[in-house]
């Protein structure tokens, strides 16, 4: 069967999620196949993949471990609950990415997506607290340009105006810190910038001081701030958060779910940044994206209190049908033998300086106002055009499929995250094409 042949011969039923359905559906971009570094479209033209999918891929396209250990499990078993039964490999796969994240962070709670597993980290944030005699603490704090998912939860701590302002009122008893994002001080910056992380870290005393401590359960952010374009936290930001967090005895909640597994070189954010809060909500490479599948991992005290506190045989009243799925369990357990025995993690890191330098080769390029990196993952931020923002990050997309390359934009800022797999040809590639995209759109 050709290319040609797998195209649908109706694309009016697919409601596509975050997609200009109606200037898709009249020049689709579709794709058939993937391995690799690569997809291959429908026309048969191989297409580099610069966003690793949706900064899930990590380990790169069709692994043959990962495609074996899914065809070997739902041979031998497709499905068993985790509602008062259990499988082996649910319980294996838990140990197994307990053992990536820091030290007293050894439970975890399976979910099938990012935005599950930040409303399941808010709700343990919420019973903890509740459940220690503290139930004053309801307050979830966010932060501008957060983004934590598509779930009420994760949309009234998320902080881009678009993902809310259709959905009514959302979860009250929420409040944002600014986002950290200062090109007046911090533009081009290699790394975390030099500006501002203790000043916009600090104003979450003004927040504590409007609310009172008393009444705020958790304080969520990105350690790196991914969907909104790429923003890196100032020098100090996170471990400052850290402190008043732990001051005014409020939980920290790391929304990993892009920085986990590996895309800064490190297995977390956490470990790379090295700051351990309470609670890390995971998703994306958790598996390699070949089965839908998300962990929160909790702090030890977290998991005990529940076991200690509780006022029903049921210590957490919280779950899905699909948490710890058998084929989850296989591809994730597939996944994180991956990352190890092909140094993937190392090879991010190895490639980090190359990569930093193939971002930054890109300055003065024809309407580039910054340009943003840490371990493997690229911001570039193009001046939108006056009166129709986004239109240029929409033509520099459009314009990157047909050279061959596949690229995410939000608005006007062009977000990079190969897989962890790639090499330095592939970068080489890749900062070819979005050159000559940013020399072409007006």
């Amino acid at each position: 069967m050709n290319s040609q042949s797998k195209m649908p011969n109706d694309l009016s039923s697919f409601w596509m999620p975050f997609t200009h359905n109606r200037g898709f559906k009249e020049d689709p971009r579709m794709v058939v196949s993937a391995d690799g570094m690569f997809y291959k479209s429908a026309d048969g033209r191989d297409i580099l993949d610069g966003t690793a999918g949706l900064w899930c891929v990590n380990a790169g396209h069709n692994v043959p471990r990962i495609v074996e250990a899914v065809q070997k499990q739902v041979a031998e078993m497709d499905y068993a609950p985790n509602f008062q039964f259990g499988h082996p490999k649910a319980f294996e796969f838990a140990s197994r990415v307990a053992e990536l994240f820091p030290e007293g962070m050894d439970h975890v709670f399976f979910t099938n997506s990012g935005s599950e597993s930040v409303d399941t980290a808010l709700k343990i944030a919420l019973h903890y607290h509740r459940a220690r005699g503290d139930a004053a603490r309801t307050r979830l704090i966010g932060r501008e340009r957060g983004y934590h998912g598509t779930g009420f939860g994760g949309i009234s701590v998320g902080g881009i105006s678009k993902n809310r302002m259709h959905f009514g009122s959302l979860l009250t008893g929420v409040d944002h810190l600014p986002h950290t994002h200062d090109l007046s001080k911090n533009a081009y910056s290699r790394g975390c910038p030099e500006h501002g992380g203790l000043e916009k870290a600090n104003a979450l005393l003004d927040i504590i001081a409007l609310h009172d401590p008393s009444t705020i359960a958790a304080v969520i952010v990105e350690p790196m701030a991914g969907s909104t374009g790429v923003l890196m936290p100032p020098k100090g930001y996170l471990q400052r958060l850290r402190e008043i967090c732990t001051q005014y005895g409020i939980l920290l909640i790391f929304d990993e779910v892009i920085t986990g597994y590996g895309r800064l070189g490190k297995a977390s954010a956490s470990e790379y940044f090295g700051v351990t809060p309470d609670i890390i909500t995971t998703a994306k490479g958790l598996t390699n994206a070949v089965i839908p599948a998300g962990a929160v991992i909790v702090s030890n005290a977290i998991y005990q209190s529940a076991m200690d506190h509780a006022d029903a045989a049921i210590e957490l009243f919280h779950g899905y049908t699909y948490s710890g799925h058998p084929m989850a369990a296989a591809a994730g357990l597939a996944t994180l033998d991956t990352y190890a025995q092909d140094g993937l993690f190392e090879n991010a890191a190895a490639l980090s300086s190359y990569w930093e330098d193939a971002v930054h080769s890109l300055k003065g390029g024809r309407n580039v106002i910054d340009l943003r990196n840490l371990g493997l993952v690229a911001g570039i931020e193009l001046a939108p055009r006056e009166g129709a923002p986004g239109a240029r990050g929409m033509q520099a997309m459009i314009k990157a499929w047909e050279k061959g390359a596949m690229i995410r934009v939000t608005g006007d800022i062009i977000a990079l995250s190969p897989p962890l797999c790639i090499e330095k040809s592939h970068i080489d590639q890749l900062f070819s094409v979005v050159a000559e995209v940013i020399a072409e759109i007006d």
